[in-house]
């Protein structure tokens, strides 16, 4: 299924809804989306227990976002399954959608640097046309990189944008 697809019945699409609610699950997305981890580097890395990552990791894979690559020898030769995102999520409805997002977002944020963090915030005063102009070429540009891939020599990034309606009252009119 490709990550444009909508799910095939309601059941799995409730699920994968639920799935996305956790700002867990989506920083879980976010580490696996351009390297596997196992449960225990998951969990290690999000100050988990594993047995509390491995719930949340089920669920990923089992709504396909996640998929398990092949088995590899951990320390001491134990088994280990790593997980990589399958790229569902990108642009996935979520509940709340940016409610969640917000929280996400200010969790991923957290002890970066200031100098690191480049924010812009716009107001913006549009007809329909220019509206969807914007919201369209915006879409595209988001496309165009992630469909390049990663650059093996790359750093790893994360772009947040939120457009909504401005519930600024509007200026009396004499």
């Amino acid at each position: 299924m490709s990550d444009r697809e909508a799910p095939r019945d309601d059941a799995e699409a409730e699920a994968r809804l639920r799935a996305l609610s956790s700002p867990l699950r989506l920083r879980v997305l976010r580490l696996c989306a351009f390297e596997a981890r196992t449960n225990k580097e998951l969990a290690e890395l999000l100050g988990l227990n594993p047995g509390t990552m491995l719930h949340h990791v089920r669920t990923l894979v089992q709504t396909g976002f996640l998929a398990a690559e092949p088995e590899r020898a951990g320390a001491q030769g134990a088994r280990e399954v790593p997980y990589r995102a399958t790229g569902l999520s990108w642009r996935s409805p979520l509940p709340e959608r940016s409610r969640v997002l917000v929280e996400v977002f200010l969790q991923q944020i957290e002890g970066v640097d200031p100098a690191d963090l480049d924010t812009t915030w716009l107001g913006l005063k549009l007809n329909d046309e220019h509206r969807e102009e914007f919201q369209r070429r915006l879409f595209e540009l988001l496309v165009e990189f992630k469909d390049r891939g990663a650059d093996a020599d790359g750093q790893a990034y994360s772009v947040f944008t939120a457009f909504h309606p401005d519930l600024n009252p509007p200026s009396p009119q004499p």
